[in-house]
């Protein structure tokens, strides 16, 4: 399988493609399923819904929530680097889930205006620097149907040390940040906090829903 042209972005690429699941495993201890299902459940995924997961690393994520969801390519994921949507598309067609994968970065998204229901971005905010960052939120409140949610998860704090260290040179990413980040976009907090693992903080977020003028709870 031939790999996909890398875009140019000035956010950080990661493409050591084959360690990644392992890097994954070892930073939740073992719990990756488990973090997935609570990145689904903060997430309130719903049958039928459209899915995007930007920064989706090798698909572990998608797939998941492809299952959730039901409908056959409702969940899209995109990453920057070629060997991990290669690894995606691969992990998918193994698993027999008909999830779509492409490469593309988070700052132009490849998508018409209003196609997600909800948008999906785990561990990826902090790859990008500041001003890549809030053109990554406008993107995401464009292509967000009204109504329509973004779970970011990211680290929160000063306490990240060891192996990993390496792999965040944007530096940590403080909730009230992720917060301020998607209210100048557009988006409306409705609720924060942490994860549970790792020190991981998450904020879900909303579009209004211009044809009511009411949001949805989740």
């Amino acid at each position: 399988m031939e790999h996909e042209a890398a875009p140019r972005t000035h956010g950080l690429v990661i493409d050591w493609a084959a360690r990644y699941d392992l890097l994954a495993w070892l930073f939740t201890h073992g719990r990756e399923r488990q973090l997935r299902e609570r990145i689904i459940s903060l997430a309130g995924l719903r049958t039928g819904d459209a899915v995007l997961d930007i920064g989706c690393g090798t698909g572990t994520l998608a797939i998941a929530a492809n299952r959730h969801v039901g409908a056959a390519r409702s969940v899209c994921g995109i990453d920057a680097s070629p060997s991990m949507i290669a690894r995606a598309k691969r992990k998918a067609a193994r698993a027999g889930v008909d999830a779509a994968f492409q490469v593309a970065v988070a700052e132009r998204l490849p998508f018409p205006d209003a196609a997600f229901d909800l948008v999906l971005s785990t561990l990826m905010l902090h790859h990008l620097p500041r001003k890549t960052r809030h053109a990554c939120a406008a993107e995401i409140n464009r292509v967000l149907k009204p109504g329509g949610r973004v779970l970011a998860v990211d680290f929160g704090g000063s306490q990240r040390r060891g192996f990993l260290s390496h792999l965040h040179r944007h530096g940590h990413v403080k909730i009230e940040d992720i917060v301020r980040l998607l209210e100048e976009a557009g988006l409306r907090q409705i609720r924060q906090g942490a994860v549970g693992m790792n020190g991981l903080n998450f904020v879900l977020a909303e579009k209004s829903d211009i044809d009511s003028g009411e949001t949805t709870r989740v």
